[in-house]
């Protein structure tokens, strides 16, 4: 598990949910029914990711994107205090 102060957030999913966690607090937001789990991250640039995601009906993970921007907002939460630390982001599973 990353240390609050590492720079590291964590990506993960379950059921039909991702998480994205740093500093102590956890973002959940629905993800679409078929994801199984994200299988790489191929870019982090202050809120938005790109990442590899592996699907119930395909057989080779496809590239998606996630902006975390809307969800912040959404949230009423200060996306600079929130971002500006992350400085990279892994994916976790249990």
């Amino acid at each position: 598990m990353a240390r609050k102060d590492d720079g590291v957030a964590v990506l993960s999913s379950f059921d039909r949910y991702t998480t994205f966690s740093h500093g102590g607090r956890t973002l959940t937001f629905r993800t679409c029914d078929g994801l199984e789990q994200y299988t790489k991250v191929l870019l982090w640039d202050n809120g938005y990711l790109e990442v590899m995601a592996k699907y119930r009906h395909r057989e080779q993970p496809i590239e998606e994107y996630i902006d975390l921007e809307p969800i912040l907002d959404g949230l009423y939460m200060n996306k600079e205090a929130f971002l500006k630390p992350i400085k990279d982001v892994r994916i976790e599973y249990a």
